[in-house]
């Protein structure tokens, strides 16, 4: 089993920063991809950054340029720096692992970020 713990959302205003950290424990062996989603509210979840244990990054259109993913594999550590942020990254965000060995998703309890405008 793995466990992942969000760390670092709040409320920013307009055109500040937030730093998302999510930390993995448990069994995890193997190629692994880590990534950030969020949801909305009334919208459906989405994929806003990954990285794979190799290091191969993929961000959301809407977000390139001004958010960048991150890992430490030492610590089983993700982040997510956020800069730039608008009132429209509002959301909370999930912090996910893929396991490419158990073909399984793992999910945080997810963190808000409210930016007001």
């Amino acid at each position: 089993q793995v466990q992942l713990v969000e760390s670092g959302g709040g409320l920013v205003q307009a055109g500040g920063s937030l730093r998302l950290s999510c930390a993995a424990s448990g069994s995890i062996v193997g190629f692994n991809t880590m990534g950030w989603y969020r949801q909305a509210v009334g919208k459906r979840r989405e994929l806003v950054a990954s990285i794979t244990s190799g290091g191969s990054t993929n961000y959301v259109d809407s977000v390139k340029v001004r958010f960048t993913i991150s890992r430490d594999n030492a610590k089983n550590t993700v982040y997510l720096q956020m800069n730039s942020l608008k009132p429209e990254d509002t959301a909370i965000y999930y912090c996910n692992l893929f396991s490419g060995l158990l073909r399984t998703n793992y999910w945080g309890q997810g963190t808000q970020v409210t930016v007001s405008s």
